[in-house]
């Protein structure tokens, strides 16, 4: 069973970057696809960005796109998002998850239930 840890949130003011990271453990994740999720206070959890197993593809959120980059480095179990420009819209928990994908050169999908490894969750705050 593969779990996944994510790190990297924190305070950061308007403008700032960012790198979150989340971690895999278990099994290789090569065969995984992976997403980006966040939940701010009061709102349903959304969709931040997606990858593939091999990390030929990638999807984003357009409220993301051109600011927001996800990686991975299937050596190292790891998936990044790094995050540019920050705005105080960014704020929320952001959560790592992964689905199991034969094909790996195809992105996890935005819809959250098709994920069924998450994440604890990495607080993420922006100051105007």
């Amino acid at each position: 069973q593969v779990q996944l840890v994510e790190s990297g949130g924190g305070l950061v003011q308007a403008g700032g970057s960012l790198r979150l990271s989340c971690v895999a453990s278990g099994r290789t994740i090569l065969f995984y696809a992976m997403g980006w999720f966040r939940q701010a206070p009061g709102k349903e959890r959304e969709f931040v960005a997606a990858i593939s197993g091999s990390g030929s593809s990638t999807t984003y959120a357009d409220s993301v796109k051109a600011r927001f980059t996800i990686s991975r480095d299937n050596a190292k179990s790891t998936v990044y998002l790094q995050m540019n420009s920050l705005k105080p819209e960014d704020t929320a928990v952001y959560y790592c998850a992964g689905g199991f994908s034969p094909n790996p050169s195809v992105p996890g999908p935005t819809n959250d239930r098709w994920y069924d490894i998450w994440g604890q969750g990495t607080q993420v705050t922006v100051s105007a």
